[in-house]
């Protein structure tokens, strides 16, 4: 990256509240877990780059690709829209969980699983996710539409071979109980893995992938390591969830792909192994879930894709 560069991303940072770009690793791995889209209804943590600008500043710290995770149909198509026109992206495609029961209510949530089955079988969509159960923000009420989801993206990603994505937080049980239920698909992911070492065991009797976030870097994350210390080298995946979950040390700051250098060289400390030898099992292991980056051509932009950034 020329002087030029850094000295106008020195200056973006400033405006953004975006963490300075870090040391590159030497051996370059994936983000299999993001969200790089435009923002649309919440609020974000800082105002976004555009996700050319992510993925350049991705590329610059050795993170050769990503997916990116729609949570709605919106965010969904606009995931599958862009991964088509991007090399450096894949998508994925659910309706989060948190959200089915509020589509429930409304009458909606058939229709919605209906338009994300179709962006499941678009090219270079690789994953249906994030899914799962979330009983940290739904309560007894909203659990029956949660997971009646749940099973239909599992349904879905069985039908196009695809990877599944889960969000599990306070639900391992019923996650687990799901899964045993209808039958996991061949490549099963726990994304921002949140479990002790117990589960972590459960996940590699079963052959599930564990992909850790920035928040094995925290301090009183110390349940998280353990996992990590139990868990088979050949299920381990990363991510950064951005924009959230932004690792030490810049904890309070918006989280990004080009971040993710702390979380693997924290891991790599933590398991007492090189950086570079971690890396090239996780980059591995990715291409093992998800296929290459270059395995589908991507098309030429005949315009931008729906809600993007100029």
């Amino acid at each position: 990256m020329s002087e030029a560069q850094h000295a106008r991303h020195r200056a973006e940072e400033e405006q953004s509240g975006y963490p300075p770009i870090p040391e590159a690793l030497v051996v370059p791995v994936y983000d299999n877990h993001t969200h790089i889209d435009p923002p649309a209804g919440e609020a974000r943590l800082a105002e976004p780059l555009d996700y050319r600008e992510q993925l350049d500043r991705a590329s610059s710290v050795g993170v050769r690709g990503v997916v990116q995770v729609g949570t709605d149909v919106a965010s969904s198509t606009w995931s599958a829209e862009t991964a088509a026109i991007e090399p450096r992206m894949l998508a994925a495609v659910a309706i989060h969980p948190n959200d089915a029961p509020e589509l429930d209510v409304r009458g909606e949530l058939d229709d919605a699983l209906a338009e994300i089955a179709e962006l499941a079988t678009r090219p270079r969509v690789r994953a249906v996710g994030e899914t799962g159960l979330d009983f940290f923000r739904t309560e007894e009420p909203g659990r029956a539409a949660q997971l009646r989801s749940f099973e239909a993206h599992i349904e879905m990603a069985k039908q196009n071979d695809l990877a599944l994505q889960i969000h599990d937080r306070d639900a391992h049980d019923d996650v687990i109980a799901t899964l045993k239920r209808v039958g996991a698909p061949e490549r099963t992911v726990f994304h921002c893995f949140s479990g002790g070492a117990e589960l972590a065991e459960l996940c590699a009797d079963n052959g599930w992938y564990m992909s850790f976030a920035g928040t094995v870097t925290f301090k009183n994350a110390s349940a998280l390591r353990e996992a990590l210390a139990v868990a088979p080298r050949s299920l381990l995946l990363i991510e950064t969830d951005a924009p959230y979950l932004t690792p030490t040390p810049h904890r309070g700051r918006p989280n990004a792909p080009y971040l993710i250098p702390h979380t693997l060289r924290a891991m790599a400390a933590s398991l007492g192994t090189e950086a570079s030898m971690l890396a090239a099992q996780i980059s591995s292991n990715t291409e093992q879930v998800y296929g290459r980056w270059d395995a589908e051509p991507v098309s030429a932009p005949p315009a931008e894709p729906s809600g993007a950034v100029a």
